[in-house]
């Protein structure tokens, strides 16, 4: 008899890693699989020059102690082994634009958010003060943010657009830009998405930011750690490439390329849900459910830019850069113009292992839409199968990297000087590396006109298979990691996940 699982997790993103261990911890057989060979998905790091680089985690919120993340992660049993360096208290994210030599501070703690963006908007303290409130309040109301408690949506509140509400919090142009600043966070779009993606997002950085030293890699490594303590198994160059059903249309096992089978009681997968429904075969799903989800636009892609450092060229910074060319750009910044790209970017810096006082490395990242790549879409590359893209794709690649140096250097003159080396991603590295549609960096767009159409339950018309990740309702770290523990609850009961968090954390 092959061996039955009681769950097996298809992809080793946070979200199943997650979801693995919630339920390791239960006392269940949990194996997972992943076809790369990195485990992670967006946790993914990679070394360059004997420096570590974030494929997307490049900063951390609500993990100081009793804070939300800090609790689900002491859950997890990883908080304590996490190796943090806490950001700038005054200002853990810059917001700047183009002929202003002004850098609007996000800080850390509400009431500190408000002083500092005061000194340079002194009219605005009660409307701050009212974004703030307004803020917390939203996040209340959103099931598991404060760990336990609410278990549904308050649908009202799903509703608020973030253009509408930050135009009624302030008329202030240039503080409406500053507020969000960061949308970058969320794939740049403040005119379309529901206030409280930017009230979920923002929050958890006001209340604490911190990087990962080392990277965030490390979050998957001790989550793999933990996993392997608990029983569970975990092997990667394992893609799943057909689900096999019973005559009932239950999901009886998952077969692999390399022609394994492994067989379970429930499934999760963690991977993007358009490949789960090819997986699943479009039949065995409803023609509304699959025309919703097919009908989801994906988020924008990026262009990252890698630069390691002459050893003391440049200082270090302990916080992220968001520029913009323009105040205006702020609402849709994922709308750019190629001639002008990039029209903005997030830049942040690593500080040198034995100067901490300068930088090593640095992170640019701008937008960039999959049709720029389109040409060489059915190329595929990764370090496990490795392929040439050609001298077209190369081009491009260095054409857009002296663009984005352009661009650096009215920030930090003479930055090329500096320079020892250069690497690149593009949509197409994070397509094949990390697995989302078109490279798409957060999921499916939202819309507060109809939140509820990007919203899926964890629980899926096959009675034994689940979801989980980014591509299901929220994203980011502290997003993925409610959502593993939603999904969880599915499986073993709301009450027992609860039980366990309070008494865990």
């Amino acid at each position: 008899m092959k061996k039955e699982y009681d769950i097996l997790v298809i992809g080793s993103g946070l979200g199943g890693l997650v979801s693995a261990l919630i339920l390791a911890k239960e006392g269940l057989s949990v194996c997972v699989l992943e076809k790369n060979n990195q485990y992670g998905g967006n946790l993914q790091t990679f070394s360059r020059d004997k420096l570590i680089f974030d494929t997307g985690v490049h900063y951390l919120g609500g993990l100081s102690k009793g804070q939300n993340l800090h609790r689900f992660f002491s859950y997890l049993e990883i908080m304590d082994d996490l190796k943090l360096q806490k950001m700038e208290e005054d200002g853990y994210d810059r917001i700047s634009f183009d002929g202003d030599a002004i850098e609007y501070p996000h800080a850390q703690g509400y009431q500190n958010f408000v002083e500092q963006l005061v000194k340079y908007f002194p009219e605005e303290k009660e409307n701050l003060e009212n974004y703030c409130e307004e803020i917390q309040y939203v996040c209340s109301q959103f099931p598991r943010y404060h760990v336990v408690g609410k278990d549904s949506y308050n649908e009202e509140i799903l509703h608020l657009n973030t253009k509408r509400f930050i135009e009624s919090v302030t008329q202030n142009k240039k503080l409406q830009s500053v507020l969000l600043g960061s949308n970058f966070l969320y794939g740049g779009d403040s005119e379309n998405i529901p206030f409280h993606v930017h009230a979920l997002t923002v929050n958890s950085y006001i209340q604490s930011a911190y990087k990962c030293v080392k990277g965030g890699s490390q979050i998957s490594k001790l989550l793999i750690r933990k996993l392997r303590q608990y029983g569970a198994e975990i092997h990667k160059h394992a893609e799943v490439s057909e689900f096999v059903f019973n005559a009932n249309n239950t999901l009886t096992s998952a077969k692999t390329i390399a022609g394994k089978e492994y067989m379970a009681k429930r499934f999760i997968s963690n991977i993007e849900i358009r490949s789960t429904i090819k997986l699943i075969g479009e039949n065995r799903l409803k023609k509304s459910f699959l025309n919703r989800v097919l009908s989801w636009k994906p988020v924008s892609s990026c262009f990252s830019v890698y630069l390691v450092l002459k050893p003391r060229s440049l200082p270090n910074f302990n916080y992220n850069v968001y520029h913009y060319s323009s105040e205006e750009l702020v609402w849709n910044a994922f709308r750019y113009r190629k001639e002008a790209w990039p029209e903005t970017y997030m830049l942040s810096s690593t500080p040198s292992k034995h100067h901490s006082e300068f930088a090593e490395s640095l992170t640019a990242i701008s937008y960039m839409n999959f049709d720029e790549v389109k040409e060489w879409e059915s190329t595929f590359n990764t370090v496990a199968d490795e392929h040439e893209r050609g001298e077209a794709y190369e081009r491009f690649k260095l054409e857009k990297t002296e663009k984005m140096l352009d661009a650096l250097e009215k920030r930090i003159p003479n930055l090329r000087r500096a320079i020892q080396s250069i690497y690149t991603s593009t949509p197409l590295s994070y397509r094949d590396y990390i697995g989302g549609f078109e490279g798409n960096m957060y999921g499916y767009m939202k819309n507060s006109d109809n939140p509820l159409k990007t919203m899926v339950s964890p629980r899926t018309k096959i009675d034994n298979l689940f979801l989980t990740g980014q591509s299901v309702n929220m994203h980011g770290i502290l997003g993925v990691t409610i959502g593993a523990f939603n999904t969880c609850a599915e499986i073993v009961g709301k009450e027992t996940i609860d039980q366990k968090l309070v008494q865990g954390t």
